[in-house]
This record gives C-alpha cells, sequence and structure tokens, in this order.
C-alpha cells in the first residue's frame, strides 16, 4: 500500500515555463481579460479549456460541485445549461448563485467568478439545446440525471430508445432544460508561480462599475 500522504507531497506542481501576467496593463472590467486568457489556453491546447466546476447549494447551505462547460460569456455573464429537475437545477431554483471556477493547470492559471444567476429565455435554452451533439440530446431527453440506475444496460436501453426519439423527430428539445447566466459580483485572475509567488488580481462590481485590487498569495 503506497503512503499516499508522501506520495501526494511529493508530486511536482506549476512545472514548465509558465506565463507571465502584469496586473497593471489589464482592462477596466474582466470579461475582457478572461476572453484573452480563455484563448490563449486554446492556443497553448489546454484540454477543454472551457470547461469550468460550477458551485451550488442546497436550500440548508449544503455545497455541491460539479464540472460542465462554458457556452458563452458576453458583458451579461458566464453562461452554463442544466436540466430543471438535476441536482443543479433544484439547487438553482432554490438559491439562485453559483461560483465558477476554471482551471488551465500547463499554465498555472486559475479563474474564479461568483455571482447571482438568472434563467435565460425559453427560446435561448431551446436552441442550446439543439446545438447539442446527438448523443447529448438524446441523454438530456431522458431528464433521469441523478436518479437511481437498476444496471447499465438499462441505461443502454433508454439512450437508445431516446435516439430513435430523435431521429423522427430531430426538433425535439427536453422539457426543463434551462440556459443559466451568471451574473458576476467578483472575478479573481489567478496566475501560478514556482516560486510560490502568485500573483492574483480580483475584480469587483461596484454598480455599473468594477474596481481593481490585488490580493495576497
Amino acid at each position: 500500500m503506497p503512503d499516499l500522504r508522501q506520495l501526494l507531497r511529493e508530486l511536482p506542481v506549476f512545472t514548465g515555463e509558465l506565463p507571465t501576467f502584469d496586473p497593471v496593463d489589464t482592462p477596466g472590467e474582466p470579461v475582457a481579460l478572461f476572453t484573452d486568457w480563455l484563448l490563449g489556453a486554446v492556443r497553448a491546447e489546454v484540454p477543454e479549456p472551457h470547461a469550468m466546476t460550477v458551485s451550488t447549494a442546497d436550500a440548508e447551505g449544503n455545497p455541491s460541485a460539479r464540472t460542465l462547460i462554458l457556452k458563452e460569456v458576453d458583458t451579461d455573464g458566464w453562461r452554463f445549461a442544466a436540466h430543471a429537475d438535476s441536482t443543479k437545477g433544484r439547487e438553482l431554483a432554490a438559491r439562485p448563485y453559483a461560483a465558477l471556477t476554471f482551471y488551465w493547470q500547463p499554465l498555472a492559471r486559475q479563474v474564479r467568478v461568483r455571482g447571482p444567476v438568472v434563467r435565460e429565455s425559453a427560446e435561448r435554452a431551446a436552441a442550446d439545446f439543439l446545438a447539442r451533439s446527438a448523443g447529448a440530446r438524446a441523454e438530456a431527453l431522458l431528464g433521469r440525471q441523478s436518479g437511481p440506475l437498476a444496471d447499465l444496460a438499462e441505461r443502454d436501453a433508454a439512450v437508445a430508445a431516446s435516439a430513435a426519439r430523435l431521429a423522427v423527430q430531430p426538433d425535439l428539445v427536453a422539457p426543463g432544460w434551462t440556459l443559466h447566466t451568471v451574473r458576476p459580483e467578483l472575478v479573481e485572475f489567478w496566475q501560478g508561480d514556482a516560486a510560490r509567488k502568485h500573483t492574483r488580481l480580483v475584480y469587483r462590481r461596484a454598480g455599473a462599475h468594477w474596481t481593481k485590487e490585488l490580493l495576497w498569495p
């Protein structure tokens, strides 16, 4: 049995040639800087750079987190989709507030976004659903996410039946499919450093404007 404590301590972090980050030369709002960092991750061929951890909480304040795909970002906020009957959908209905975390490991860059969540129109949600791959739409049509499953054969049969429905009705949209927008109150940019002199820049919304502040590592 390996000594996991020792193994974890010996695993390397912040390796390779890391990018620099000058917080002085940054835009006045966070979306432009996020877009620049995201495109930098794409150019660096970071796997799945649009993947993010979405953290929510239930009515009692118990947190949960999962990895989802960013659908869009603009001056209104960061968007992701979820089924209304999923755990995250129910939690957002009870507490419409979320935190997002992006981590681009080869660049040692992290972005944290936090704010209230609003539901987009049914039309925008439908457009998002129809833009998904056939397999993703077939699974989402089941509407059973996080429910108990007897065995994998039951899953496979249900997905196959759902795919058959889509073949006949390609414009089907899953009931309850919801497009959410996180309206940011706080966005933090974190650049790691091998010597642990990490650079942290946080944007905070102040009415219609943003303030910027450096944070200690």
